[in-house]
């Protein structure tokens, strides 16, 4: 069994998901008390948050390399980055790495494609949304991405930052959540990415018909297939 690299973090509360996605999965696969073998590094938020707010990407790529490397020296054979919204600087994080990444905008993209979408919705948070590191992934593997008009961009990254960060969920915030989601389907889209890794601890498959991709269970998947591979 390889082993899994988790840079985590950002924040806490999706990084735990992580930890009890892959071992509880882990346990299925490979059975017999099968746990995963991990190495985490799990950064300071606050420290990640200032300087996003300050759009200072380059220490934050600084930041979150060092943490990279030191996974790497730890043992890990591969890396994951524990949040959508980072893979925005991921060859950032990777120089100088040489264990592989296992991005979770690609195995998003398979899971979409292994049910033959073209059109999906994404809610995440502003960053990742706006910014083009998911769109780019997405339009080459020949799906397009929708996402929410401003004012639910809005709410979502309110939701993300002041509620779900905190610990805090709240069902108004679920409801409206999945009143967004329904107008990106009234739009053409055939599913909704869950491309924050904290909004599956707001909104799961059981509240919804809609398809929904949760990528902090596809990436955290993606880690154990590679872990068993041989």
């Amino acid at each position: 069994m390889k082993t899994i690299g988790l840079l985590g973090g950002t924040t806490w509360e999706s990084t735990q998901e992580y930890y009890r996605i892959i071992n509880e999965e882990m346990l299925k696969k490979a059975g017999n008390r099968n746990t995963a073998k991990i190495v985490m590094y799990s950064v300071n938020f606050h420290d990640v948050e200032t300087l996003v707010n300050e759009k200072n990407y380059k220490d934050l790529g600084i930041l979150m390399n060092s943490a990279a490397s030191a996974i790497e020296r730890a043992g890990a054979d591969c890396l994951l980055i524990c949040a959508n919204t980072m893979h925005m600087i991921a060859n950032e994080i990777m120089a100088g790495i040489n264990i592989p990444l296992i991005h979770i905008v690609e195995e998003t993209l398979k899971e979409v494609k292994k049910r033959d979408l073209i059109k999906v919705g994404l809610l995440a948070t502003k960053q990742t949304m706006e910014m083009d590191f998911y769109k780019d992934v997405f339009k080459k593997g020949g799906v397009d991405i929708l996402i929410p008009e401003s004012d639910d961009r809005s709410f979502i990254q309110n939701t993300i930052f002041n509620e779900l960060f905190d610990g805090r969920i709240l069902n108004s915030s679920r409801l409206k959540m999945i009143s967004i989601m329904e107008g990106l389907m009234n739009q053409g889209a055939q599913g909704i990415i869950l491309g924050c890794t904290e909004i599956p601890l707001l909104v799961k498959q059981e509240h919804t018909t809609i398809p929904l991709f949760d990528s902090t269970y596809i990436h955290s998947c993606a880690a154990i297939d590679f872990a068993l591979r041989n």
